[in-house]
């Protein structure tokens, strides 16, 4: 018989886990949480329509009411998307036995009772963590299955002979693997229920240094990697502080698939980019054509090149000169030249340092002559003035564009010898190209190390205009004042409070109206999450360094799906391009992976790397890799479709064929990090040679969670 009134909704085979003894306790409490839920929702909308009618208020007030109202938001939207699955499962102490419930997020009722510990917390690591060779404490272990908003199936497993008492529901396939099977959607699975003790430990480590989570398809480094970083932002609330989290993926495709995951888990400020859109000309950027210019741009000695490219336009004039004034002329030295330039702060952009350097000059000029002689605003509006000055000056500090600079390098070989001169000739060359701005990926390291480097050329331009603005706005708010002053007749002169300085800073928030307009992947970010960073170049890899001066880092990779070729250890390339305190982590089961398609993936990437770290597989679907002719290719479709109302298939390796809602078109370097119930194949001996080839078969292969087939053109 079927439960219809209860939380619990279980199929007819499952109906002796439907006995009371078994299910009352969670009954009790499931209907303790509705009711919370109930009154917490309600009690939010309050809360959040009481903040949004509050004043606006400037600077600090404003931000921290749109932090309020953002933080209500988040907590209100969790709260309505999950309803009773927010609870996850729950853990019973082999002390107390008494059970503690674990859900997504923490929740207590109005009397303070704690009804779900948040499953970040130190309290819910055994529920992730306990095995049986270490228990950690506990007699036993639910975990549930939720569908449709009840529970449709769940699975206890014990610890301790006290672990029976109460008629634990002992399967003999657990949840976890019962779940591996379940069918696929455009988007990540929720996981969180069924995270192992090998994925938790990763995932709940420190965020001090670079973590490496390395291991083979299937293996769920991804789902380890966006679960470490929400668990970071609640148990490290230092680094939402320090600038939050970023996680880059490999590709579109990816990003919409694991959209969903941080938000399910109520995180949702994290940034997602691909190495693409760090800058903007990434979006319109195609590939390298040609493998030697794509080796030497891949290289992190060339992106200094930029340094050097910028450095060449802020010497200072090797030449002294005189500036003419109507009061007496002022000799301006090359020392005092060079003076004037040395007032540019280390690291600052240099378009941001040109005003900096300007006021320098101005003072040193300024100083050489007597307020008597001149008076000091007049001679300053002179020197402003002056052709010659604000030529020469113009010349040696010139405002300069990012992407400007960088297609100079690739159009002036001079120019690229003076800043790169350990390249050869042939090299230099090689780097020309007819059309300088025709932007590839590799360029990306460079538009963006010039970026930082020199600023928005436009910058110092907004600037001038703000500070005008607000000197006209002050200077008419003065004028307001000192009528309203005067005219203030009353005893105790009310109105000389609009001179005070507070007053005066409400009145014009000048901090809030300089603030530029946030670019919101400019970092700088407390911890930065890099998912397939095997493909990641050395000049890449430059592109993640600016944005985490804490150097915290989460890596996930593969070395054995490096399309490229990846010979040296994690450590070693790491350390290269600029990363010290490196610890690294390996994952060695599949989860995902049928054994019938490992069987048949394994040999092909152990042919090209012997020593590949491939993983294995925990499950079998019984379903054997089939083989047939291209021309199948419809019926294969045709028949899966005709099978299955629900997952998700991929055909990979034919740019021709036309996806659909439930079939996908990929190219095996798009289908990177996603995962589908049918792979279907097109002809993957032409997928290349080499390494190449033998990582985008090995990875169009490991795509498959139920089934595999592959065709083949006669």
């Amino acid at each position: 018989m079927h439960l219809t009134t209860s939380a619990f909704n279980l199929p007819d085979r499952l109906t002796a886990k439907a006995d009371p003894a078994m299910i009352a306790d969670d009954e009790r409490h499931f209907a303790a949480i509705a009711e919370t839920l109930t009154e917490s929702i309600s009690d939010l909308c309050d809360r959040l329509d009481a903040e949004r009618k509050k004043p606006g208020g400037t600077g600090q007030s404003a931000m921290e009411r749109d932090l309020e109202i953002h933080r209500l938001t988040a907590r209100l939207r969790a709260l309505r998307r999950f309803s009773l699955d927010l609870c996850l499962g729950r853990i019973v102490s082999a002390d107390t036995g008494v059970p503690v419930y674990i859900g997504r997020l923490g929740l207590a009722d109005r009397d303070g009772r704690q009804l779900l510990i948040d499953w970040r917390a130190p309290a819910a690591e055994p529920f992730f963590a306990a095995t049986h060779a270490e228990p950690m404490g506990l007699a036993s272990r639910r975990r549930y299955r939720w569908t449709g908003g009840r529970v449709s199936d769940y699975w206890d497993e014990v610890f301790t002979a006290d672990g029976l008492v109460g008629h634990a529901a002992l399967d003999d396939q657990s949840a976890f693997l019962a779940s591996l099977g379940t069918s696929r959607s455009p988007r990540m699975r929720d996981v969180l229920g069924t995270i192992q003790a090998d994925q938790d430990a990763i995932i709940r480590a420190g965020s001090r240094g670079a973590l490496v989570v390395d291991g083979g398809p299937g293996t769920g480094k991804t789902v380890v990697a966006l679960h470490r970083a929400a668990y970071l932002l609640y148990s490290e609330p230092q680094l939402a502080r320090g600038g939050g989290v970023l996680v880059v993926g490999p590709h579109q495709p990816y990003l919409a698939y694991v959209a969903d995951v941080l938000p399910s888990l109520g995180e949702e400020g994290v940034q997602l980019c691909t190495p693409r859109d760090l800058v903007i000309e990434g979006a319109e950027a195609v590939s390298e054509l040609d493998p030697e210019v794509a080796r030497l741009k891949s290289s992190a000695d060339l992106v200094t090149a930029v340094e050097s490219a910028v450095g060449y336009y802020e010497k200072p004039p090797s030449k002294g000169m005189t500036v003419e004034t109507p009061w007496t002329d002022i000799w301006l030295s090359a020392a005092e030249w060079a003076e004037a330039f040395d007032a540019a702060e280390p690291g600052s952009p240099h378009n941001d340092s040109r005003d900096r350097v300007w006021e320098a000059l101005l003072d040193i000029l300024m100083d050489q002559v007597d307020e008597d002689d001149a008076p000091p605003h007049l001679l300053r509006r002179s020197l402003l003035q002056n052709e010659q000055l604000t030529t020469t000056f113009a010349k040696a500090w010139p405002l300069l564009d990012p992407a400007g600079v960088v297609a100079d390098l690739w159009s002036v070989p001079a120019y690229l010898r003076i800043c790169a001169p350990w390249l050869t000739e042939d090299e230099v060359q090689s780097l020309q190209r007819p059309e300088a701005r025709a932007w590839t990926v590799p360029d990306l390291p460079f538009l963006d190390a010039a970026r930082q480097r020199i600023g928005d050329p436009e910058a110092s331009r907004r600037r001038r205009r703000q500070e005008a603005a607000l000197a006209a706005e002050r200077e008419q708010r003065e004028m307001v004042a000192d009528h309203l002053i005067a005219a203030d007749d009353s005893e105790m002169s009310i109105m000389s409070m609009l001179r005070g300085q507070d007053f005066d800073t409400t009145l014009v928030d000048e901090a809030a109206s300089l603030a530029p307009d946030p670019d919101l992947l400019a970092g700088p970010f407390a911890h930065i999450v890099v998912d397939e960073a095997q493909e990641l170049t050395d000049a890449e890899w430059q592109m993640l360094l600016r944005r985490a001066p804490s150097r915290s880092f989460t890596i996930v990779g593969d070395r054995a799906q490096a399309r490229h070729g990846f010979t040296e250890t994690w450590e070693h390339r790491l350390k290269r391009v600029g990363l010290r305190n490196v610890h690294l982590a390996s994952l060695s089961i599949n989860y995902r992976t049928p054994e019938e398609v490992m069987t048949e993936a394994e040999p092909v990437i152990r042919a090209a790397l012997p020593d590949a770290n491939v993983p294995t597989s925990i499950r079998s679907s019984g379903v054997p890799v089939a083989h047939g002719p291209a021309s199948d290719l419809e019926t294969v479709l045709e028949d899966w479709l005709a099978a299955h109302t629900e997952g998700i298939a991929c055909v990979i390796g034919d740019g021709r064929f036309r996806g659909s809602a439930r079939v996908r078109s990929l190219s095996p370097e798009l289908a990177k990090g996603l995962e589908f119930d049918l792979v279907v194949l097109i002809d993957p001996h032409k997928f290349g040679d080499g390494i190449e080839g033998a990582v985008d078969r090995y990875v169009a292969m490991t795509r498959a969670t139920q089934r595999l087939v592959i065709l083949t053109s006669s």
